[in-house]
């Protein structure tokens, strides 16, 4: 049995942070809050519609405004759900590749869905 003779100092370099942790932490909290607001926003707005008729709700979510707010809506959650989901996956998934993977799947995925989610509003607010 060898006893490592360094100071914790140098048995920890190379094993912290890579420099990412801060502006990952930050923007994940900015997503959340930027969601808070946002999704507010939705639920008066679905409210809003909640008896209305179907030229009515889309004349509503085609307004400029309102499609600007549900485009900010959609993308806010897809990115706010890919740094939750790489927290979860870089910390529980120890197989390098299988981490790898997982996180190169669910960009994908949530870039996939975002961009599905801008057109439908794109062509509702244009009219197509």
């Amino acid at each position: 049995m060898s006893k490592d003779l360094r100071n914790p100092l140098a048995r920890a370099r190379g094993l912290g942070s890579a420099k990412e942790g801060v502006s990952h932490w930050i923007l994940q909290r900015v997503t959340a809050l930027g969601l808070i607001f946002l999704t507010l926003w939705f639920i008066g707005t679905i409210l809003s519609l909640l008896h209305a008729d179907y030229a009515t709700a889309r004349e509503t979510l085609g307004k400029p405004w309102n499609a600007v707010l549900l485009i900010a809506l959609i993308l806010t959650m897809y990115r706010h759900l890919t740094l939750g989901l790489q927290v979860v996956i870089e910390d529980y998934v120890h197989t390098r590749w299988l981490e790898v993977a997982s996180l190169v799947i669910i960009k994908f995925i949530a870039v996939l869905a975002a961009l599905t989610g801008v057109l439908a509003v794109l062509r509702v607010a244009l009219g197509s």
